[in-house]
């Protein structure tokens, strides 16, 4: 079997959009997170630190512009070439605003000569019809699709994070989007708090129902400074993944949840990385994640299973 046979390749999927390869370029727009501002809550996710997922060269004091030409640099000086970049607003919640500035904020982007679409990650009880007609016009000029994080499919695991939404808030948002035929994808973590091995093995039938384009799975990372750390420390057996957790179980639950998981939805990411000196702990230690996906490839290979093999709804 060829590397990336085992399961759909999301890498794949995006050159046979594009007409080549794509590499995505972060963009800090500075909007925000409900769940911190006073919204919904000041706390935030119990799991989230924003300064895990940015890179260096993605700051808001630059201008929209400005992130992608030191994106563009930065990865270059990497030797990551690319036919295609795509301007991914990461950083918040990047549907978190008026309409008014959030059209200026996505054309500033695609305006960009090197820019061949935009991918906007955000809350999906951040959307609205009036935000998705906006996408939708924009998708008629280029590459437009939406990452919702939705985390868990459970409502006790949502409340518990301090998430303030539900599933069924994540449903109408993936429907709406793909009634407006924009490409969809979703953010799940693995192993929060709470969740025993089958129900994130089980998660997978209401995710397939989702009807989503694409799918990152993150393992739970401890972050310092979170309020998930003290729980962390009083409360270990909440946790799934403990001291006896490492990649190979890791890997051994992914290839559960993959053989379960539509191969329509092309697989991004298996796992998360972060600086280490934020991490309090994680599962996977330093795994390099092209190694772990490698590592997981073989062993499906070593299996003859693949995604969907033993597909549920």
């Amino acid at each position: 079997m060829s590397y990336d046979s085992p399961l759909t390749d999301y890498g794949k999927r995006l050159r046979e959009r594009l007409g080549g390869r794509a590499q995505k370029l972060s963009i800090d727009a500075h909007l925000g997170c409900p769940n911190r501002d006073g919204t919904l809550s000041y706390g935030g996710c119990t799991f989230c630190l924003g300064d895990a997922f940015s890179p260096a060269y993605c700051r808001a004091a630059r201008s929209i512009t400005e992130q992608i030409d030191f994106g563009i640099a930065f990865h270059t000086r990497r030797r990551r070439t690319a036919s295609n970049y795509i301007a991914y607003f990461q950083v918040g919640t990047n549907t978190y605003a008026p309409i008014e500035q959030l059209e200026r904020l996505y054309n500033e982007a695609l305006s960009h000569p090197a820019i061949s679409g935009i991918i906007i990650g955000t809350r999906p009880d951040c959307i609205s019809s009036e935000k998705l007609d906006l996408l939708e016009y924009l998708a008629h000029k280029k590459y437009v699709a939406v990452e919702y994080g939705i985390e868990s499919v459970y409502d006790s695991t949502l409340r518990r994070i301090n998430r303030h939404h539900d599933f069924a808030t994540a449903r109408e948002a993936v429907s709406q989007t793909k009634e407006r035929n924009i490409d969809c994808g979703a953010h799940f973590i693995l192993g929060l708090p709470g969740e025993s091995r089958d129900d994130i093995v089980e998660a997978t039938a209401q995710i397939n129902a989702l009807g989503i384009d694409t799918i990152k799975f993150h393992q739970l990372q401890i972050y310092r400074s979170t309020p998930l750390v003290e729980l962390w420390h009083d409360h270990p057996e909440e946790f799934l993944f403990g001291s006896n957790f490492g990649v190979d179980s890791y890997v051994e639950l992914l290839i559960d949840i993959l053989r379960r998981l539509d191969a329509n939805i092309a697989v991004e990411r298996i796992a998360s990385s972060s600086p280490r000196h934020l991490t309090e702990y994680s599962p996977l230690g330093g795994i390099r994640p092209d190694i772990l996906r490698q590592r997981l490839v073989e062993r499906m290979n070593s299996l003859n299973v693949g995604q969907g093999d033993m597909l549920i709804r």
